[in-house]
């Protein structure tokens, strides 16, 4: 099939299919590629699939409101950009041209740690930005970065917790992929090359950087002091035990996002869609809960709200936006999925989101 003109896509997978014949090989495997035997990766996508939602009939409604708070954050979408490094391997304005479109569809934009673009370059956007925190070997550079998130106006900290080392991701080791050395880890890499830009063969120089600059021992006092530390509203990234988000609440944070990392992380995982809801009635109403992992379009969107998700962390087809256009594409990805989701609700029965919160859900047994 080919791949149409970013600006023509009709649906999200065309976009995709945009960036793909864009992209040099290694890159597009480095942002498509999963952990281990990619098992997970391809749960998160079946499992979305299984989940039916039964929509609501004889309404009377004309329209639908798309509006959401997100962890106080106002969005036109239950929606944020998820974090995700490197994003100037995929366009030379990297972050900058995603968090401009975030900014222009209003939805907020998660500054990762490893953004090749700075949290002060990326304020000057507009964009509501939310800043997500790996756990650092170096602690003065762990508090440096938060009192630069605040400094910057972030509207809350995202930790990522289900990192302690980087998954082993069988694409990029067969590639021995490295960073160009015009892409850095803009927050933690001061001169011009670090261990992620020395390739070798059989090996991953991102992993190899992350092992350097990550500390796998984060707990749960970690995550106290943290919460006492910073004073924007915490998001624990990464949960998917009901026990662990119960704990989370406890601790003070204001929200969870129910993550596998995109199936990059622990290769056998569930898949999110199974988790989310025993994780939503673990939490109740003490905090929000949010997913990521495998959203493709609008009826997915209403799959998570109708399994108690407040909302869903965006990510691949941003990058793959990224890659075809720049802000335009990524513009487009936020349009169609704006439009995709109005439909959805629509023929669902729901004017709203909390409606659609309401909606019954059947999950065929057998998602494969």
């Amino acid at each position: 099939m080919t791949a149409p003109r970013p600006r023509e896509a009709v649906d999200l997978a065309d976009v995709e299919r945009a960036a793909a014949a864009l992209l040099a090989p290694e890159v597009r495997d480095f942002v498509a590629g999963g952990s281990g035997m990619e098992r997970t990766l391809a749960a998160n996508r079946a499992a979305l699939d299984a989940t039916h939602v039964v929509p609501r009939v004889l309404t009377g409604i004309d329209s639908t409101d798309t509006s959401a708070s997100l962890v106080g954050t106002a969005a036109r979408l239950p929606v944020a950009v998820a974090p995700m490094a490197y994003q100037c391997l995929l366009h030379p304005e990297g972050e900058l041209a995603a968090a401009r479109a975030a900014a222009a569809r209003g939805v907020p934009f998660t500054v990762s740690t490893l953004s090749s673009r700075t949290v002060e370059e990326l304020a000057e956007t507009g964009a509501a930005l939310w800043f997500q925190l790996y756990w650092l070997r170096d602690r003065g550079l762990v508090e440096e970065l938060l009192d630069r998130a605040e400094d910057a106006g972030c509207q809350a900290l995202v930790i990522t917790v289900d990192v302690p080392v980087m998954g082993r991701r069988a694409r990029d080791v067969r590639n021995g992929f490295a960073l160009p050395s015009s892409v850095r880890a803009a927050h933690l890499d001061t001169g011009p090359t670090s261990h992620a830009h020395v390739g070798r063969a059989g090996s991953s120089a991102v992993a190899d950087h992350t092992a350097l600059a990550f500390d796998p021992t984060l707990g749960w006092r970690d995550l106290e002091w943290l919460r006492g530390r910073c004073r924007l509203p915490l998001v624990v990234k990464g949960v998917l035990d009901p026990r662990d988000a119960a704990r989370c609440a406890d601790l003070g944070a204001s929200a969870v996002v129910v993550s596998n990392h995109g199936g990059r992380q622990f290769d056998g995982a569930p898949p999110t869609a199974v988790a989310l809801p025993r994780v939503v009635e673990a939490v109740g109403d003490a905090v929000e809960v949010l997913v990521d992992s495998g959203i493709r379009g609008g009826s997915d969107l209403v799959r998570v709200l109708a399994l108690g998700a407040r909302g869903a962390l965006l990510g691949r087809p941003v990058l793959w936006g990224l890659a075809a256009d720049g802000q335009r594409g990524v513009t487009r990805v936020l349009d169609l999925l704006r439009l995709e989701l109005e439909q959805a609700l629509l023929l669902a029965g729901c004017a709203d989101l909390a409606d659609a919160g309401r909606l019954a859900t059947q999950v065929r047994s057998d998602p494969s």
